[in-house]
């Protein structure tokens, strides 16, 4: 009995030693342990060459984007290295290009960067389509400050959303995908003239019509207290002021609230216990 109790109690520190090297409460997470397969060594090299690489990359953004970016993180993968970047002023967006990397000569191929496919345009259509209905995200925002004021919910910290979230048009609490077919005209306009300005691009373009399913909306919200489960209650609450509020973005939403733990290796709250209403189940606006 005594040698069952020894091995629960060792299985019990085991999991929890696992659960300390991959999560951490979402209000410490900056992006520390975020790691991509198989890029030790890339990462190492990465870190060498970080000037040679930040200069790269600003240089493919303009060139390709006509896009001025800050780089906030470099994070190594098989055969290269991930960059992730914000754009400077408006279209705001986060995104992400990858670097090749010669391991075996220990070389950064700084002529070579590349996108993955619609990555960055996805990006840059959603920019632009958050800074075309400001005042729609304006009210989702307050919206979302006011439900994080009221009851114990939280979004991932500023840096974490810099350094490894890529996550488009995105805030703390929320990111937005826009599907290329959908939105193309956005980003052929943006190619043509990226110093449009803000009233030009409203002018433009508010009035046009798109298809809601093709802007995706996800609310990714955490609890933030530690050692707390998904709150039913709050999700139904927020799930329910979604699909009755007037005013918001034109979308299809997704909303999830996850426990307090963020995975450190993927940046992902998401997990088993994580309370969803998403595909198929979107809130269409």
């Amino acid at each position: 009995m005594k040698s069952s109790e020894n091995q629960l109690t060792e299985e019990s520190e085991s999991k929890s030693k696992v659960e300390e090297d991959y999560y951490i409460s979402v209000q410490e997470y900056t992006g520390q342990g975020y790691k991509l397969p198989n890029g030790e060594k890339t990462d190492k090299i990465a870190k060498e060459y970080r000037k040679e690489i930040d200069k790269a990359v600003k240089k493919f953004f303009r060139e390709k984007y006509k896009t001025e970016v800050i780089v906030h993180n470099t994070v190594g993968a098989v055969d290269g290295a991930t960059v992730f970047v914000e754009s400077v002023g408006e279209p705001h967006f986060h995104t992400f290009v990858v670097i090749p990397i010669d391991v075996d000569e220990e070389e950064v191929l700084t002529d070579q960067v590349w996108s993955q496919e619609g990555e960055v345009e996805n990006a840059i259509m959603a920019g632009i389509y958050g800074m075309i209905y400001e005042e729609e995200f304006n009210k989702l925002d307050q919206y979302l400050d006011s439900i994080v004021k009221e009851h114990p919910v939280t979004g991932i910290r500023q840096e974490a959303l810099e350094k490894v979230a890529g996550g488009k048009f995105s805030t703390p609490y929320y990111y937005v995908n826009a599907i290329e077919y959908e939105f193309d005209a956005l980003l052929k306009e943006y190619l043509k003239n990226p110093h449009m300005e803000k009233a030009t691009w409203k002018e433009k373009f508010k009035g046009a019509t798109f298809n809601p399913e093709g802007l995706l909306i996800t609310l990714d919200l955490y609890m933030s207290k530690p050692n707390t489960e998904p709150d039913k209650v709050i999700f139904d609450k927020i799930v329910s002021d979604i699909k009755n509020m007037e005013g918001l973005p034109s979308g299809a939403y997704s909303i999830i609230l996850n426990d307090n733990l963020i995975s450190k290796r993927s940046a992902r709250g998401t997990k088993d216990n994580s309370l969803r209403s998403a595909d198929p189940d979107y809130i269409i606006k």
